[in-house]
C-alpha cells in the first residue's frame, strides 16, 4: 500500500483503519511503514480517504504473499483457495477427514491486530514436524514449506509480514499432550500471538476424548461447535 504524498491533506482519517498500526503522520503527511504494512488494503477499502490518495500496487514475490494472506478475497495460486487456511476443520461432518482416534490441529498466528512474520510460523511448523504431524496439503502455509517432513518454510519468505496465517495438521490422539506441551515451549520463542484450535470426533455416547485430556492438563478451552446445515453430502460416519 502507498499514499501519494502530493495529494494527502493530512486529515488522519486513514490512520485508525490500519489493523497493524503501519500508518502514521510525518511532516503533516500520512506515511505507511512498508516493513510493517501487510498489504491487506483495509485502509483503501474503508473509503476513509476524502481525496483518494491511497494506492494499491501488486507487488513482486515474495512481498506478494502479504496480500494473499491478509486479504481474504485473494486466492492462493498454490492451492486455489482464498483466505488463510482451508475449510477442513469447520466442515468435518461433510469432509469426514478427522476420524475417531485422531486430532485436527490449527495454529492461528497474528490476530488480533498484530500480524505475524513467517519466521515465527516457521518455528512452530518445525516443532510440529518433529512430533510427527501430517500437514494439510491444501493449506497455503504447507505450500511454502521446503519439506513437509521437517516443516521448514523457504528462506526467501521468512521476513514477510502478513495479517494472519494458519498451520493445519493431523495426528493420533495419543500424541496430544506431547504436542500441546511442545507448543507451550515454542510459544516462548514466538514474537506474536497465536491460538491453538483442536478438533476430534465425538464418541457414540456424545463425549469428547479431548475434553478429558485438556482437563488433565488443567488447560482452559472454549467450545466452538459448527454443524452441517444440510447443504452438503456428509462423508463422516456417525
Amino acid at each position: 500500500m502507498k499514499i501519494t504524498p502530493d495529494e494527502c491533506i493530512a486529515c488522519e482519517a486513514c490512520v485508525p483503519y490500519c489493523p497493524v498500526g503501519a500508518i502514521s503522520m510525518k511532516d503533516d503527511i500520512a506515511v505507511i511503514d512498508q516493513d510493517e504494512c501487510v498489504d491487506c488494503a483495509v485502509c483503501l477499502k474503508s473509503g476513509s480517504c476524502p481525496v483518494d490518495c491511497i494506492v494499491f500496487e501488486p507487488a513482486p514475490w515474495p512481498r506478494s504473499l502479504r496480500t494473499v494472506f491478509s486479504d481474504p478475497r485473494t486466492e492462493h495460486k498454490a492451492t486455489g483457495i482464498a483466505g488463510r487456511g482451508t475449510e477442513e476443520m469447520k466442515t468435518n461432518d461433510i469432509t469426514g477427514r478427522f476420524q475417531r482416534g485422531w486430532v485436527g490441529l490449527g495454529c492461528e498466528f497474528g490476530r488480533p491486530g498484530i500480524g505475524t512474520r513467517f519466521s515465527d510460523v516457521d518455528k512452530v511448523a518445525q516443532v510440529l514436524a518433529k512430533h510427527g504431524v501430517a500437514f494439510e496439503s491444501k493449506n497455503p502455509v504447507t505450500a511454502l514449506m521446503e519439506d513437509v517432513k521437517t516443516g521448514k518454510i523457504r528462506e526467501d519468505v521468512l521476513g514477510e509480514k502478513v495479517l494472519s496465517a494458519i498451520i493445519e495438521c493431523l495426528y493420533p490422539i495419543e500424541k496430544f499432550q506431547e504436542i500441546i506441551t511442545a507448543l507451550k515451549e515454542v510459544a516462548k520463542e514466538v514474537d506474536t500471538v497465536f491460538s491453538v484450535e483442536v478438533i476430534n470426533r465425538a464418541e457414540p455416547d456424545g463425549s469428547y476424548p479431548l475434553r478429558k485430556l485438556l482437563d488433565e492438563m488443567s488447560m482452559p478451552y472454549y467450545i466452538n461447535g459448527k454443524q452441517c446445515a444440510g447443504l452438503g453430502r456428509p462423508l463422516a460416519d456417525v
